[in-house]
């Protein structure tokens, strides 16, 4: 898939961080980009620097995320570029004991499910639109029609204390990844998953320095923060080399997440 005017790709959780390093590097390429979001301040400044168009859109519903892709469709055309950066973790124990009043308390149902409604069948959501709209398109020269991209992460394989229900939603999307794949090789569209591993984004650098100087130390090589370009890059390589298929990959600088 070349990056060119002709392409139109949407970025979920586009607004900041992975999502917006994606969509700026894309734009730079020549694609036309969709920013899907909730934060609208952030998303509106976003696709007016790119030259591209905001979608409000949680994830978890089906009437914003029909309405999101509805409009951007209708201002950049039908997407053959789809990548999703949605997401939010939750870190609680299974079960514990408070150390200094005894209380036990366990990881409620209802916050491991919301979790899991936006990383997971969030993802799925817009996978399952954007597939259905690329069924439209006629097929390029070497029969591709499309190209989907979604975000897992190192904690699908090295999930930490208090990460199960972050571990099991992107372990989900590592798990539905070949399958998806499979079901739409017959019409050209490809997919593939980024599991990144530390990445200095927004919600990291609101930490004291001191925790992420620990961290970047934490990983082999190099010793550092992921730069969200990185990630982009990575992306790009998904999207324009046409033998990436049905493939979730680890980067992550060689980290191995301890259990803590």
């Amino acid at each position: 898939m070349h990056l060119d005017g002709s392409v139109t790709a949407i970025i979920t959780g586009g607004a900041s961080g992975l999502g917006a390093a994606t969509a700026r590097l894309l734009a730079a390429r020549g694609a036309r980009v969709a920013v899907f979001d909730f934060n609208e301040a952030q998303g509106v400044a976003l696709a007016d620097e790119i030259g591209g168009v905001f979608c409000r859109v949680d994830v978890t519903s089906e009437e914003q995320v029909e309405a999101g892709f509805a409009r951007s469709r209708q201002a950049l055309g039908q997407e053959r570029v789809l990548v999703n950066c949605a997401g939010i973790g939750t870190a609680m124990k299974t079960a514990s004991r408070d150390r200094k009043t005894g209380e036990i308390r366990h990881f409620p149902a209802h916050s491991f499910d919301r979790v899991v409604q936006v990383n997971l069948v969030g993802t799925f959501r817009c996978v399952a639109r954007a597939a259905a709209g690329m069924l439209s398109l006629d097929a390029l020269a070497d029969g591709e029609r499309g190209v989907i991209l979604n975000t897992a992460s190192v904690a699908a394989e090295d999930g930490q204390i208090g990460q199960a229900a972050y571990s099991a939603s992107k372990a989900a999307i590592v798990g539905m990844t070949l399958p998806i794949a499979r079901d739409l090789m017959g019409d050209g569209i490809r997919v593939n998953t980024i599991m990144p591993g530390i990445f200095d984004t927004p919600l990291l650098q609101s930490a004291p320095d001191a925790v992420k100087e620990s961290l970047a130390a934490s990983v082999p090589f190099p010793k550092r923060l992921g730069a969200p370009q990185e990630f982009a890059m990575l992306a790009a390589q998904m999207i324009e080399n046409g033998y990436f298929n049905g493939e979730s990959v680890r980067l992550d600088g060689g980290i191995r997440m301890a259990p803590r």
